[in-house]
């Protein structure tokens, strides 16, 4: 087995935490760790041949956080398709190894690393390497659905042909749903087996080759310039309509049924939000990103994030009004009863250059 991180993205919603030349995954937003040196200490806990696919703008970053990880520079981002694309044409495996992929900004519930480990490892075991009748499967890994979420795409599985295979939930994929309306995210959280989309997956070498090849022109057009950064750079300024790998793959290989999706429940979130972030840290209210010209009313319980002087602020307002932002803010509606919990995890985003 070998992995391979995404750490790209600029995490635009968690503005002014997150900025493009600090996105979200090299900030410590949960813990005293970045959100990629977790990643990697788990993934680290099943193999040692771990590779971060990354911008170039953001190799020093990588290289710190992560040094024994190897490095895989991208001209420029161009979603996942090319990304994992690229990975597996450069980091050169055995054909029937199993690849594991996942981005480098989730958050797994610390108490449940041991059951992530556990389903990754059964899922390379188990599934990837043959289930349900197909050779060689691509799984996707859905986490259990809490709540009638709009900000995630889900996973519907072909819940009658579901069976417990080696400790794990496992279905054949029906399909996707992209991040749906509430009325329709309302609906999903009803149904038995639907998971959120965490964007991981595992596959033998050679299948998500072959399926490149099938879905996309992406490994024709790659290869042959991979080993020239120049002519690499211009293959990648051609890629007219970068596509995310479920776009792009996986959704056609789930209608020709190729796909299969473990299930897990290990708390989850992709920390893509403030709402998210405050959930995460374990502090009540909501949280939104407020553009500069843009006016918002404000009152007592509220907190306010912006930068100041080149770090980041927290303000409490002292009573109820209206502002106008001069420069990208954070409102946190009713988050003031945990200014503590929230100025501590500033400072460490603060701290680690945020």
């Amino acid at each position: 087995m070998y992995a391979v991180i995404m750490a790209g993205g600029g995490g635009t919603r968690l503005h002014p935490l997150s900025r493009s030349e600090r996105p979200k995954p090299f900030l410590p937003l949960l813990g005293p760790e970045t959100l990629l040196e977790a990643t990697s200490r788990r993934l680290g806990r099943l193999t040692d041949d771990i590779t971060v696919i990354t911008d170039r703008r953001y190799e020093a970053l990588v290289r710190d956080q992560v040094p024994n990880a190897a490095v895989l520079l991208e001209p420029m981002g161009r979603n996942t398709a090319a990304a994992i694309a690229l990975a597996t044409i450069v980091v050169d495996r055995p054909d029937d190894e199993v690849m594991v992929v996942v981005p480098a900004d989730a958050w797994i519930d610390p108490g449940r690393e041991d059951d992530y480990v556990d389903v990754l490892r059964a899922s390379a075991d188990e599934l990837a390497k043959g289930a349900f009748g197909i050779e060689d499967p691509l799984v996707t890994l859905g986490t259990r659905v809490t709540r009638p979420a709009t900000e995630y795409g889900y996973l519907i599985p072909r819940v009658a042909d579901g069976q417990s295979i080696a400790g794990l939930l496992a279905y054949p994929l029906q399909g996707f749903q992209e991040k749906p309306r509430l009325a329709r995210a309302i609906e999903l959280a009803k149904v038995e087996g639907v998971a959120w989309n965490a964007g991981m997956f595992l596959w033998r070498r050679r299948a998500i080759r072959a399926a490149l090849i099938r879905y996309t022109g992406l490994i024709q057009s790659l290869e042959p310039m991979a080993d020239s950064p120049q002519m690499l750079a211009g293959a990648y300024e051609s890629i007219q309509s970068p596509l995310s790998i479920d776009h792009a793959v996986m959704e056609g290989a789930a209608q020709s049924g190729q796909v299969v999706m473990a299930s897990m429940d290990v708390g989850w979130s992709d920390v893509g939000s403030w709402s998210a972030l405050l959930e995460g840290i374990g502090a009540r209210g909501e949280g939104g990103v407020v553009q500069p010209g843009e006016t918002v009313d404000v009152g007592s319980d509220d907190l306010v994030v912006r930068r100041v002087g080149g770090r980041l602020g927290v303000i409490a307002p002292t009573g109820s009004g209206s502002m106008t932002a001069l420069q990208p803010i954070a409102i946190l509606r009713g988050a003031a009863p945990d200014l503590e919990r929230i100025r501590a995890m500033i400072d460490r985003c603060a701290a680690a250059g945020g």
